[in-house]
């Protein structure tokens, strides 16, 4: 193998420590708070505001106590894997890389369709046809993705201001919803009517599944961890973004939700582009216009930017496992001049295009949209299970006590076990949860198969390249071993 630059054959030492701090908190946010959550919780209806903050006390508050832990503790390049594979050793590790890697296959294309949607609404009110024309989204999502890969693929030094861009891109025009949410309802009341009843969670077979939705949105914060290496100070840079992100993103899932209430009932919420067109209607109301189309321009750059985001986290983690041999080594190669883990990253790309082309078999463009977002939720909550148990798991190791920089969940063992308990049987809820058709299905049956199959031929691949990596080290290390 040719070393690289630094004079080391080792690819991990080849990477660049790019990312500080703010770089560190606006990849979190691009990441993790997306419009596309807002319009769908306003389309839910008012029962989502109490959602939120049910899934920010029992999901994302445990989530982040146990991400600070645990990538203090072990500040390498890989996450979730490299925690998986510690408490539970590398079959359990493949299992949760690849699960945590193989989901971005169908997230991407979901996140594309919901972001290319968004985009119609750059040229203003008739933005509200174009985001159903199916022709439009695939070539606008297609756009996107090349973007985000390329840029990542150049370079995390280029890659880092489309994620800091993407952050701030989608943070503003969130805060833009608000302002105008506020000021409409000031002056003309607000579309909706809000009580303490009707903010309540509220049970219904064609709505529940949207409540693994909800906790979904808050994931995210571990994506970062996964490029401890390229981060500078991990052990202090990460827990801290990770607690100015988390609030920032909690706050403005709730305050946007309720503005786009505020401006458009729920009944006529697009649970892909309703934010945009709720600014839009605030806007006309103020007589700002171009306040709407000013927020599309912006969101289109968050939304690549939190592709990119997405691409560069989670091709670290095949990277890892190429390196490990698990997965073929091709994934453990870096691009000789920029550095990068070019091979990863590309395959993701072509297989996300592949699924954006399938999921449109058979359905309505909602329909589409709905089956990739149940198959992400039930393949990427995988490693999550996994996280939860491993913080349980690892409780005992000398190294919680030792590390002087570990920033621990409080309360010792008995501390541990509540909060890694407790994500634990939420994540296992929003599952169960997402495998119930929504009331939009247009074909139950149809819905319910693409999930299962889907899940499982994902799942299953993995497992093949698993055994075909062991086979491979067996006979390497026979090959290796002295004969007598």
């Amino acid at each position: 193998m040719s070393q690289g630059a630094n004079g080391s054959s080792d690819p991990i030492k080849q990477l660049r420590k790019e990312m500080g701090f703010w770089d560190v908190l606006l990849f979190n946010i691009a990441t993790v708070l997306g419009p596309r959550w807002i319009a769908a919780a306003a389309h839910n209806g008012t029962s989502s505001i109490s959602l939120w903050m049910l899934a920010a006390l029992l999901f994302f508050v445990p989530s982040a106590m146990v991400i600070n832990e645990l990538s203090s503790r072990f500040p390498v390049e890989g996450g979730l894997y490299v925690w998986a594979k510690e408490a539970f050793g590398d079959f359990h590790g493949f299992v949760a890389g690849w699960t945590y890697w193989i989901y971005t296959i169908f997230y991407f294309p979901g996140l594309l369709l919901a972001s290319a949607a968004m985009s119609a609404y750059v040229i203003g009110e008739g933005g509200a046809t174009l985001e159903h024309n199916r022709k439009f989204l695939i070539l606008v999502s297609l756009g996107l993705l090349v973007v985000a890969v390329g840029l990542n693929i150049i370079g995390l030094n280029i890659g880092k201001w489309l994620q800091n861009a993407g952050g701030v891109s989608t943070y503003v025009p969130l805060l833009m919803l608000v302002v105008i949410g506020a000021v409409v309802w000031s002056r003309h009341g607000s579309a909706t009517h809000f009580t303490t009843a009707n903010m309540m969670p509220t049970w219904n077979w064609d709505t529940v599944n949207y409540w693994s939705q909800i906790a979904f949105a808050f994931a995210g914060l571990e994506l970062v961890s996964a490029m401890s290496a390229e981060v500078r100070d991990p052990q202090r840079t990460l827990p801290r973004a990770v607690l100015g992100s988390g609030a920032m993103i909690a706050a403005m899932y709730i305050a946007g939700t309720v503005a786009v209430l505020a401006l458009v009932p729920a009944a006529d919420v697009s649970v892909t582009s309703g934010v945009f067109h709720a600014i839009t209607v605030g806007s006309i109301a103020l007589k700002v216009g171009f306040f709407g189309i000013l927020a599309a321009m912006l969101v289109t750059v968050g939304n690549a930017g939190g592709v990119g985001s997405t691409v560069a986290g989670i091709a670290r983690v095949p990277f890892i496992v190429g390196i490990d041999r698990y997965m073929p080594a091709a994934f453990g190669k870096i691009h000789p001049r920029w550095k990068t883990p070019w091979v990863s990253i590309l395959v993701q790309a072509v297989a996300s295009c592949a699924v954006l082309l399938i999921s449109q078999i058979s359905e309505t463009t909602r329909g589409a949209y709905q089956v990739l977002i149940d198959i992400t939720i039930l393949i990427y909550f995988i490693p999550f299970l996994y996280m939860f148990a491993a913080v349980i798991k690892l409780t005992k190791r000398k190294d919680r006590r030792e590390n002087a920089h570990a920033v621990l969940i409080p309360g010792g063992a008995g501390g541990v076990w509540f909060v890694g308990g407790l994500g634990f049987v939420v994540v296992l809820v929003c599952m169960a949860v997402s495998m119930v058709p929504p009331g939009e299905s247009s074909n139950k049956v149809l819905f319910e198969a693409k999930l299962f199959i889907g899940t499982i031929a994902a799942i299953l691949l993995g497992l093949v390249l698993y055994w075909r990596g062991v086979r491979e080290k067996r006979l390497e290390s026979s090959r290796d071993a002295p004969s007598n």
